[in-house]
């Protein structure tokens, strides 16, 4: 039987159908997809720990007030942890997305920021994909979601 190429038209195969296979591992999946995501907020939430005036010299050179340095850390190191646990995780992925977005308003826009202005744009994609779908079963969230 001939496959068809999800409009109903026969000739090229089907691969969506031919990746259906992965539906069997969701939960795990989608762990590592919230880990992956999650990965680079928590390293950087905590480097701006070990490395406070640095970072509140880098925002002040790019005109941000380096007052909003604690504000900072707690989205990126607050909010890592949040979507690596799957806790609260349609939160803090519209929080982070949101957060990419400003970050690239206010640091990346000069011509040699295209690197990370790419970047950060490609991640809020990724987190709002993450608060659209949700957090998997593997997750705080789908295991209260069960519990209820």
């Amino acid at each position: 039987m001939p496959r068809t190429n999800g409009t109903g038209q026969s000739g090229s195969p089907a691969l969506d159908g031919d990746l259906m296979f992965l539906a069997r591992f969701a939960g795990p999946l989608m762990l590592v997809a919230r880990a992956m995501l999650a990965y680079i907020f928590i390293v950087e939430g905590a480097e701006k720990i070990t490395t406070y005036a640095d970072v509140v010299q880098y925002m002040q050179a790019n005109g941000v007030d380096g007052r909003l340095l604690p504000l900072v850390i707690l989205t990126e190191l607050g909010g890592g942890l949040l979507v690596l646990f799957g806790l609260f995780t349609r939160w803090a992925a519209i929080a982070l997305a949101g957060y990419c977005l400003l970050t690239v308003l206010l640091f990346h826009l000069d011509a040699d920021q295209v690197i990370e202005l790419r970047k950060n744009i490609a991640m809020a994609g990724g987190y709002l994909a993450l608060a659209i779908f949700g957090p998997g079963q593997w997750s705080v969230d789908g295991w209260r979601g069960r519990a209820l």
